[in-house]
Order: structure tokens, then C-alpha cells, then sequence
């Protein structure tokens, strides 16, 4: 599991954490190094707020909470910013007793959860490059501000701008963020859904690799 450290608490949010990486690390080298420091959300960028609805005794929908999420993390050498929206680890979802809002609450997720979903915001510092990348997951990715171009492994690139969406089949890709060519943060916002191994028309099956992301997303041993 990466090392890490609990940074002071923003209003309306927990706390952030640091991932700490070896000197050598790529990430170090690529730009934006040290662009956000102080938690969410990156400079530049809105303070975007979730809204957490739920029931009164008589059945009716209220809302629970309005805040900007519970798992703030720091990627890189301040280089990105995960935002965990939400979580859940099963599907259908246990809303008894709300027992899915006290697990998202509890539990930073790891990349994805089986059988289960993560909805995360990831802040992107001005030109960052990605490493390459793949989750075993149907992965939903939407443009929320800024133009970002997604690369595969194949070569193919293609550029999304705001309010475009990618469908991710457990594909290697990485992601470029060239929001004011490459002069401005940008912010996306994924929705991780659990698959089934993923099998080439070989018959191969292509594993998940997260290469120098890896130790951002371990938790409790990986994939949960």
C-alpha cells in the first residue's frame, strides 16, 4: 500500500491524501509538477458540490448532505486530483438503513469495486500526460471542463471537448489534458463499473496494469 499522509480538512470535506512516490517516478517529470497543493478543488477550477438525497419517515425524498465529497486525493507531485463522489460495492444496491451512504462514507474505494461502482472527479494540472493505463472496467468518462485528447495503445487519439463522453471497454489509453493548449487545469468525471475478464478475438485476455498510478488506487490489497 502507498505510503501516505492526512492533510489538513477543507470546509465541507475531509481530509486529502498524498500518495508519496520515488524521485525517479515518470509522473515527476511530466508537467503541471506541483500545481495543486492545497486539496480540492485545483486552481483554476469551480468548487464543484454533490447533493445526497434520501427519505423522511413518511417516504419522502430530502436531501441528506451537500458537500464537495468524502475522499480528496492527490496524484503525482501535485499533478492530478482524485475526487470520490460516490461508491458502491454491490449490485443491486443495499439502501437499507443507508448502508450504502455509511460504506461510501468509511471507505476510500480502490480503482473499482467488484460487483460494485465508483463515480470519481479527477482534477487535471495544465498539459498533463497521463501514464498509459488499463482497468478492467466499463469506464463512462465525461469532459466536465476544460478539452482533454484520449490516446490508446493502438495510437488512436481523439479529442473531447466539454460535455463529451467516452465509453471505455477495457481499453489501454491514456489522457492528455490540452485545455488552453495545454495552459489551463481541466476536470473530468468517470463512472467505473465492474466487468468480466476482457478476452481478444485471440482468445488473450488482457490484464489491468496502472503502471507509476498503481499505488494510488491500493487499498486493502487492490480491487476489492
Amino acid at each position: 500500500m502507498a505510503t501516505s499522509e492526512k492533510m489538513a480538512a477543507e470546509p465541507g470535506a475531509t481530509s486529502t491524501t498524498t500518495a508519496s512516490m520515488s524521485s525517479n517516478d515518470p509522473l515527476m517529470f511530466l508537467r503541471g509538477a506541483g500545481y495543486i497543493s492545497q486539496g480540492f478543488p485545483a486552481p483554476g477550477l469551480r468548487r464543484t458540490v454533490r447533493h445526497i438525497t434520501g427519505h423522511n419517515a413518511d417516504g419522502q425524498a430530502i436531501f441528506l448532505s451537500t458537500d464537495c465529497g468524502d475522499h480528496h486525493r492527490i496524484v503525482g507531485d501535485g499533478q492530478a486530483l482524485g475526487n470520490i463522489m460516490y461508491s458502491t460495492t454491490e449490485t443491486p444496491v443495499d439502501m437499507k438503513d443507508d448502508k450504502d451512504l455509511k460504506h461510501a462514507k468509511d471507505h476510500e474505494p480502490p480503482l473499482h469495486y467488484q460487483n460494485g461502482s465508483v463515480l470519481r472527479m479527477i482534477d487535471f494540472s495544465p498539459g498533463l500526460l497521463s501514464p498509459m493505463h488499463r482497468a478492467v472496467s466499463l469506464d463512462y468518462g465525461v469532459v466536465l471542463e476544460g478539452e482533454f485528447e484520449l490516446i490508446l495503445d493502438s495510437g488512436e487519439t481523439r479529442i473531447m471537448r466539454q460535455g463529451d463522453v467516452s465509453i471505455n471497454r477495457g481499453g489501454a489509453h491514456a489522457w492528455r489534458n490540452i485545455t488552453g493548449n495545454g495552459t489551463l487545469p481541466g476536470r473530468m468525471l468517470y463512472v467505473l463499473i465492474d466487468s468480466k475478464p476482457v478476452i481478444t478475438a485471440k482468445g488473450e485476455e488482457l490484464g489491468e496494469f496502472l503502471a507509476e498510478l498503481g499505488p494510488y488506487y491500493e487499498r486493502d490489497g487492490g480491487k476489492e
